[in-house]
């Protein structure tokens, strides 16, 4: 029992040391996690409590009145907060939480602290497992995020059920039962009563090897969003709000062949392992005339074609030849090889990897209606020599590696950004 009260008041000093100087609302249901997490908080002089009054059981108002009791006796300011919950396709779980933390968002507080501990980690875990979750939902509830500009932490979340419950014996605290934690239907009572006493016959410690598996699935996912937000910086694209991140995030490190996500006027896609990015092609693009600049801007398409001496296209048509960039129309053949025949640009494309939204918005450079030169391809063998040789610069296609966002798995480096197609 000494060892229970040691982890729990251990747990809220780490937290307090760390964030003691703000504004601390402890989100206080009555029940016996919420009161032990109030009692290891209470004396602190910037703690308050904030008690989310739902309506949704008859013995509604004497919760509140029982946390009314509880924070006079302990001399807490309390906030009630009456809440409408509105039902939702995602069940009545889903729609009293939204309700709650729109209370939280509300609240005149720098830090909300929630009493989740160990056991409701392992539970949640085991629950977005069953429901297929992936990284994210592998990682369970974290320590510390971020809700409206407020930070939520979870002080409790490596102390078990067990262990907070001797901590409020031992202190005589007095606490009210939720009545619907008896309800079966709910898939964490299904869990909690009839599957955790199954599992902890055969494997006694699954609640805290879930709760690490979690921790490193969270390390993870943290990485992966770091990573994801200088990727953005490196290509001056906006950064995402939490919750968009997340959902960025969600659909990238998902397997789906159709990965499209619009943001901060780029579209990113995934694409053979790859994050691109890119617009659309231009509706109105005709054709821009190349009389040997060296340098040739096309706006319409977010970038330039840049010609230096080298091996490329010979001289001898570089000065006698009537040069267009244009777009593809169908039907194109390129031979860059000698020794192998003439094949359709499409083939070419799909080979090279090139995206097919790639592909649309790719300058050509024609000669009347010979196929001269293709970005990433080269130079057809008819105009091969000695002159000038092209690169198409383009300076709105973004592209990196997903196996750093993807792989929890995966090798620890940093996603480098290469440069589209």
């Amino acid at each position: 029992m000494a060892s229970s009260r040691k982890q729990a008041s251990a747990s809220a000093q780490a937290f307090l040391h760390a964030h003691g100087r703000k504004r601390i609302a402890v989100a206080l249901s009555g029940g016996v996690d919420s009161v032990v997490l109030l009692h290891l908080l209470k004396d602190h002089p910037r703690v308050s409590a904030i008690h989310v009054h739902h309506g949704l059981s008859p013995n509604a108002d004497a919760w509140a009145a029982s946390c009314r009791r509880l924070c006079r006796q302990w001399d807490v300011p309390l906030t009630i907060s009456k809440v409408r919950v509105r039902r939702s396709g995602k069940g009545l779980e889903a729609a009293a939480r939204v309700a709650r933390y729109d209370a939280f968002g509300k609240l005149d507080a720098e830090v909300i602290a929630l009493a989740h501990h160990l056991d409701d980690q392992a539970e949640t875990v085991l629950m977005n497992l069953l429901r297929g979750a992936g990284l994210r939902g592998a990682s369970g509830m974290r320590a510390l995020s971020r809700f409206e500009g407020k930070l939520l932490a979870r002080p409790l979340l490596e102390v078990s059920r067990e262990q907070i419950e001797a901590y409020a014996r031992a202190h005589g605290l007095r606490w009210i039962e939720d009545e619907s934690n008896a309800d079966e239907a709910l898939t964490r009572n299904f869990l909690r009563r009839r599957v955790a006493p199954l599992l902890e016959t055969r494997f006694p410690q699954w609640k805290r090897a879930l709760a690490r598996a979690a921790r490193l699935a969270s390390e993870k996912d943290d990485r992966a969003s770091r990573l994801l937000r200088e990727f953005l910086a490196s290509r001056n694209l906006k950064a995402p709000t939490e919750a968009r991140l997340v959902e960025m995030l969600k659909q990238l490190t998902g397997r789906g062949a159709s990965t499209r996500i619009e943001h901060d006027g780029a579209t990113l896609r995934v694409h053979r392992d790859r994050l691109v990015g890119d617009g659309p092609a231009p509706a109105d693009f005709a054709s821009v005339p190349w009389k040997g600049e060296r340098r040739l801007k096309i706006p319409a398409l977010g970038g330039e074609v840049r010609f230096r001496a080298g091996i490329g296209i010979a001289t001898r048509h570089v000065k006698s030849g009537s040069f267009q960039l244009r777009l593809r129309s169908g039907g194109e053949r390129l031979q860059v090889h000698a020794r192998r025949p003439r094949r359709t640009l499409k083939n070419l494309f799909q080979e090279a990897g090139v995206p097919s939204w790639v592909r649309l918005r790719t300058p050509l450079l024609f000669c009347g209606e010979d196929l001269v030169w293709v970005p990433g391809l080269g130079v057809d063998v008819r105009y091969q020599g000695r002159g000038v040789a092209p690169e198409w610069i383009s300076f709105s296609a973004v592209s990196g590696p997903l196996r750093a966002l993807r792989a929890t798995r995966g090798s620890p480096r940093r996603a480098r950004a290469g440069r589209a197609p």
